[in-house]
């Protein structure tokens, strides 16, 4: 067992967060979970696993990992999610690389499972993450790709974490609206509009990306599958940022020029 704190975020995951809860205790010496206000059974699951939970109402998951680095014992963290598990050989190397440091973060591959096989195409191919680092560094609060502030050096893990973000297409479809909606508000906060650049041209680049560039037909119907689902969360972002934009523009007549529809 490392001295490292393993922080995991959650939300509504009462049937993946024993799991992780009890994984990442096999090599992490302290476990917290940060729930952002579960309506199911996560919290009670979490701590019946043995792990350290608090509750950050409405809170970005950047914002759930600062929370947990902030009252952690150990002066390392490991970001984790419950879709996430750390490989033997990251295990093993976690040992050696806290003993002696070289950086203040680190970061590590992630082998992402999905419908039965690994993406090994495209950016799923190479999906690299910093995950470890010291305590006092903390995540910005956007809400989707968050990302380490303040780093001065990364280092690189040999080892992997696995992992399964889909139980299957169902659960994929909901998260993609999620997502989607959250990228959507985050570019809105920026001042971004949609233009019809965004909703025709980007979902069909992202098709031909992922599809030829990336060289997807090669996997067949899963590779066209995975190219397509890629490109309908790319129109479903920028279709929740038209529809934030449009609800700025005040709707009807002179007597209704105060009256805004809800974005």
């Amino acid at each position: 067992m490392h001295p490292v704190t393993v922080i995991i975020p959650t939300l509504n995951e009462e049937q993946r967060i024993a799991d992780a809860v009890s994984d990442a205790a096999t090599w992490g010496n302290e476990v917290i979970v940060v729930d952002g206000g579960s309506q199911d059974d996560t919290v009670a699951r979490a701590r019946a696993a043995g792990a350290t939970v608090h509750v950050a109402l409405d809170s970005t998951i950047g914002g759930q990992r600062n929370l947990g680095a902030s009252i952690a014992r150990n002066d390392w963290v490991f970001a984790l999610d419950t879709d996430e598990r750390a490989s033997e050989s990251l295990r093993d190397e976690l040992g050696a690389v806290l003993s002696a440091p070289a950086h203040d973060t680190y970061r590590v591959r992630m082998r992402n499972f999905y419908l039965g096989r690994e993406r090994t195409r495209g950016r799923w191919g190479r999906d690299w993450h910093v995950r470890l680092y010291k305590r006092d560094l903390r995540f910005g609060l956007s809400k989707v790709h968050e990302r380490l502030e303040g780093i001065s050096s990364t280092g690189t893990l040999r080892g992997t974490v696995l992992h399964t973000p889909y139980q299957d297409l169902s659960h994929h479809l909901t998260k993609m609206i999620k997502y989607a909606r959250w990228g959507a508000l985050d570019l809105h906060a920026r001042g971004r509009r949609a233009t019809v650049v965004d909703l025709a041209v980007r979902p069909a680049w992202r098709f031909l990306r992922d599809y030829l560039f990336y060289a997807s037909f090669l996997d067949g119907r899963y590779g066209f599958t995975t190219s397509t689902l890629t490109a309908y969360s790319a129109f479903l972002k920028y279709a929740f940022l038209y529809e934030l934009g449009n609800s700025d523009v005040p709707q009807g007549g002179p007597d209704s020029a105060g009256d805004k529809i809800s974005g």
